[in-house]
Order: structure tokens, then C-alpha cells, then sequence
């Protein structure tokens, strides 16, 4: 009987930690990120990001499942998870602006990249930066899905630089924003439409540089969902659900 519960007890350690370790490899894939923007390998940069992307998607509910707060409370999941969002979601954007062809104009390169390091670092270190009824508040930090709109779109590099401006003011305007994950208001639409937009947004980066103009203009839908449930008013009652998730 002994024998037995210490044989579950060491799997549900080890899956515990494994999740950790999946957690982790998010540096791997911005790591190789970094080096694909060093070397203008945008095709190869946009895999890693997506990588790193999907890591970030699935680890909370892995994390959830595997109770790695029981079974490997040595590691401080919720700190690993924003160190690694700072690095996927600031820093490789922020060096892909700065390194891409045409995606500022010139002379704003570097003050474009400083910007988003900046103003991300006031919005990770903020005291309820995930508020307890599972919301971001401020601007999320998108960096790396607006700059993939950026080169996948060819934009202005002007027009880019007046939305990195507006992004950069929302982080300081405390509008709640939905955690996709996490939240219970509208879960299952909210859910099912972020599926679909990452699936075809996924399939439609792979084959950059020939990236299928319906699937960039189409996927901002999901985006206007994503900014009109953000903005609608929505009672506290109604979000307590998710924290058992």
C-alpha cells in the first residue's frame, strides 16, 4: 500500500515538474528567436515566437492539472510564467522592431524598441497586473502579435508607429482586458474564437512571406471581439468561477 502511494506521489512530482519544464523551454524558443532576428530569418523568427506562444497558451492549464503548487512548490510557477512573457512578449518583439526592414520610420528604430521595453516594465511590475477576477489590466503587452502584424502586413511605417504610440498610452489607461484562459465572463465563446484565431492565424504564418491577405484581415474580427468583451462592463459575481481553473 506504502509502495503504492509513493509511486503516485513520484508521478505526480515528476508531472508537475515536467509542466515547470515546459514552462521553461519558452526561453529556449525566444532564445532561438533572437538568433533567426539576428540573422533576418524572419520566416525561422516567427516559428520560435509561435513556439513560444503556444508554450505560454498551455502552460497555466497544464499547470492547473498537474497542481504544481502541491507537487513542486519549490519553484514559483507564477514569477517563472512573467519572467518568461517578458522575455517572448517585450524583448523579442521589441529586437525584431528594431532589426525588420520597414517597420518604423527612420531614426525611430531604437526609440520604438525602448518604448514597448519600458512601458512593459511598468505594466508586468504592477501590484494587480493580473487583477483577481482573472484580468490584464492595461494594455497586455502584445508586442510580438503587433509586430507580425506589421511584417506580414507591409504597413505604413508611420501608421506603425502612430499604433505603437496608442499601444504605449493603453498600458497606462486601466481598462480590464480579458485573460483568455482564465476568465469566466463569455468563457466558452471567448475560448472557442481564441482557438480558431490561433489556428488560422498559426497556419497563416507558416507560409510567410506569402501569408494569405484574408487570413491577417479576417483574424482582426477576433480582435474587435477581443476589444468590445474588454470593454463591456461585467459584474464581480459573475468571475468567481474562474479561479477553479
Amino acid at each position: 500500500m506504502k509502495s503504492s502511494q509513493s509511486n503516485h506521489l513520484w508521478i505526480r512530482c515528476t508531472l508537475a515538474w515536467g509542466v515547470h519544464l515546459f514552462t521553461a523551454s519558452g526561453a529556449v524558443w525566444g532564445f532561438l528567436a533572437l538568433l533567426a532576428i539576428f540573422e533576418g530569418q524572419w520566416r525561422a523568427a516567427i516559428l520560435w515566437m509561435v513556439l513560444a506562444m503556444l508554450v505560454d497558451g498551455f502552460d497555466g492549464m497544464l499547470a492547473r492539472w498537474a497542481d504544481v503548487k502541491t507537487y513542486a512548490r519549490g519553484i514559483d510557477g507564477a514569477l517563472l510564467d512573467n519572467i518568461l512573457d517578458y522575455f517572448n512578449y517585450v524583448i523579442v518583439p521589441a529586437l525584431f522592431l528594431y532589426m525588420a526592414p520597414n517597420m518604423l520610420p527612420y531614426g525611430f528604430t531604437l526609440l520604438g524598441a525602448v518604448s514597448i521595453l519600458l512601458t512593459s516594465a511598468y505594466q508586468f511590475t504592477q501590484a494587480d497586473a493580473k487583477t483577481d477576477d482573472h484580468f490584464f489590466k492595461g494594455f497586455p503587452s502584445y508586442w510580438n502579435v503587433m509586430v507580425l502584424y506589421m511584417l506580414i502586413l507591409h504597413s505604413n511605417p508611420w501608421v506603425n508607429l502612430g499604433f505603437l504610440v496608442f499601444f504605449n498610452i493603453l498600458v497606462f489607461v486601466p481598462v480590464k482586458y480579458i485573460y483568455p484562459s482564465r476568465t469566466s465572463f463569455l468563457r466558452k465563446l471567448t475560448l472557442t474564437l481564441t482557438y480558431i484565431y490561433s489556428a488560422f492565424g498559426i497556419w497563416g504564418l507558416m507560409q510567410y512571406p506569402d501569408v494569405p491577405k484574408w487570413v491577417a484581415y479576417g483574424s482582426f474580427l477576433y480582435v474587435a471581439y477581443y476589444v468590445v468583451v474588454s470593454l463591456l462592463p461585467k459584474k464581480s459575481s459573475v468571475l468567481v468561477a474562474g479561479d477553479a481553473n
